[in-house]
């Protein structure tokens, strides 16, 4: 482990030409976040494109599913590249990923849908999403350890708070060119065939990056290591291979990263797929409104990141930790009423309840496409409001009885397959299906959030109060991961409980919530994934995580 900062070597201080590098680092990893998020934002469109093959609830979480994938392979990236980065230096680890990062992305943007080529696209789509996943997993460790790595004594938590603000501006900025070819095109023309251009215009965005990454010098750091021949052999070995370090990695993943990595992706994800997909509002104006927030709140990432060289990292990212497990029921609750006060007021004045035996329920998520959920009463009704995204609770009724859904006072029985074959069963389900869309419609609940009823102002404060945490956890993530491990291994070491909080944790948190939500039909049911998993992150954090501010990260 690092050294205390009692016996501190004079550290180098950043002249302006190492600050300028620094700026260039930052900007070139802007551009592979933003090549990473385009994806996430386009997934209502990909899952049309791509995936249509399925019903539209399991389209949408298949798509879903396909963003996850790039962050299922990070850790693997992180474990790679982590190594590469530790054995033959920072910088030309940091064109390997950016060139990979930029052609997968490219690549999506001119790829054949599923009606030209059938089930050959999703795969084609998904073998790009892991080689971004792989890149990406080489980059964000690589960036914080070389930004670190520069940065004078006493100031690494505001240096490497510029690194945490890269993920929010490559998504302000996928955010910015959706929006804009959105308005451009018009609705039709982006999804057919304008959804495409935000991936294809990235190849500009890919030169210009890696003349940017072309500048730098490699981390004085590093060229002092290799200089003297202390550079690591075996840095996977030293890792993850003895206890002393492994439990330093074990660590920093269940008590800061975890926690971290669910706060970042619930605050600027799931409330974005939660705004489109749940409270119906169109996904221009959603877009919108997120984009404001995390403009408004994007400075505080390097707040957070000074005030950690001030007070230590731990009690703000536990902090953030905190305060998200307690408020997130509440604000997604207020998020529902400014966003959609139509729904919000039809859930309170006439609750939908499905009465009927669950033993004879299915889990609403199809991962083969092929279930049509219609063998048995409980099926037909929960797969109709799964569509509908309109939450409802659960009663238990006696087995072999036909489900009913009570909307408020009115109750509508869903049809029976047994029995019924061919047409027959179609004219019932559809018959079912639209005398409780008709009754659903009488009872309040809208097809569609109405953009004149949105209170707009709310649904920025709202969304910049979860924005606030994601600035608390994410500001000084990097300062302490860079400190709690030793510069021979340090590449390696951070990436990979990085990569796997915000690959594995956070990445497929918007697929697991919703998964979570069409399998109860209560809308807030995935909250518990974030609430839980925030919650145990201070508990580990509090019990076992280490001060690091004040280490010196020279050894």
């Amino acid at each position: 482990m690092a050294s205390t900062y009692d016996s501190l070597p004079k550290h180098h201080q950043a002249t302006q030409g190492e600050k300028l590098v620094i700026a260039a680092s930052s900007l070139g990893t802007v551009f592979e976040w933003y090549d990473f998020y385009l994806y996430g934002l386009l997934a209502t469109y990909i899952s049309a494109q791509f995936f249509s093959g399925v019903n539209e609830t399991t389209a949408f979480i298949f798509a879903l599913a396909a963003f996850a994938a790039g962050f299922a392979v990070r850790p693997f990236g992180a474990l790679v590249f982590g190594r590469i980065g530790d054995l033959v230096g920072r910088k030309n680890t940091f064109l390997v990923t950016m060139g990979i990062m930029g052609l997968s992305t490219f690549a999506v943007g001119l790829l054949p849908n599923y009606a030209s080529i059938g089930v050959a696209a999703p795969i084609i789509l998904v073998v790009m999403r892991l080689a971004q996943g792989l890149a990406l997993g080489g980059e964000y460790g690589g960036a914080a350890t070389y930004v670190a790595e520069h940065a004078p004594e006493g100031k690494r938590g505001l240096y490497t708070s510029w690194i945490q603000t890269t993920a929010t501006f490559g998504l302000f900025a996928a955010l910015l060119v959706v929006i804009g070819f959105r308005f451009a095109l018009g609705e039709e023309a982006f999804a057919a065939w304008g959804w495409r251009l935000p991936f294809l215009i990235s190849i500009v965005l890919l030169g210009v990056s890696m003349w940017i990454r072309l500048q730098l010098n490699e981390s004085p750091v590093f060229q002092k290591m290799k200089d003297e021949g202390t550079t690591s052999k075996a840095p996977l070995t030293e890792a993850f291979g003895q206890w002393g370090n492994l439990r330093w990695v074990i660590i920093a993943l269940l008590g800061a990263v975890a926690g971290q990595a669910v706060v970042w992706y619930a605050g600027q994800f799931y409330a974005l797929f939660f705004l489109e997909k749940t409270l119906k509002v169109d996904g221009a104006t959603a877009n919108i409104l997120i984009a404001i927030a995390l403009a408004l709140a994007t400075p505080f990432f390097v707040f957070f990141g000074w005030l950690s060289d001030r007070i230590g990292r731990k009690p703000i990212i536990l902090g953030g930790c905190a305060l998200a497990a307690i408020a997130y029921f509440p604000l997604f609750g207020a998020l529902t009423d400014a966003a959609n006060p139509a729904l919000a007021q039809a859930q309170k004045a006439s609750p939908v309840t499905i009465f009927a035996s669950q033993a004879e329920c299915s889990f609403q998520f199809d991962p083969v496409g092929k279930n049509k959920f219609d063998q048995s009463s409980c099926d037909i009704a929960k797969a109709y409001m799964a569509k509908t995204g309109v939450s409802y609770a659960n009663e238990e009724a006696t087995a072999g009885a036909a489900a009913v859904v009570k909307v408020g006072s009115v109750s509508f029985t869903a049809p029976d397959p047994k029995g019924l074959t061919g047409e027959d069963k179609k004219a019932a389900i559809a018959a079912f299906q639209d005398s409780l869309k008709a009754g659903l419609a009488e009872a309040g609940y809208p097809a569609k959030a109405d953009s004149a009823r949105i209170n707009k102002v709310a649904v920025v404060a709202i969304l910049w109060a979860l924005a606030m945490l994601v600035t608390m956890v994410y500001g000084p993530i990097a300062a302490m991961l860079v400190e709690l491990f030793p510069s021979r291994i340090r590449y390696t070491s951070m990436s990979l409980p990085y990569h796997i909080g915000n690959g594995w944790f956070g990445g497929f948190l918007p697929t697991t919530a919703f998964a979570m939500v069409a399998a109860t039909g209560d809308i807030y049911y995935g909250l518990w994934y974030p609430v839980v998993v925030a919650a145990l992150t201070v508990v580990v954090g509090l019990m076992f995580l280490p001060e690091t501010f004040r280490r010196n990260i020279d050894d």
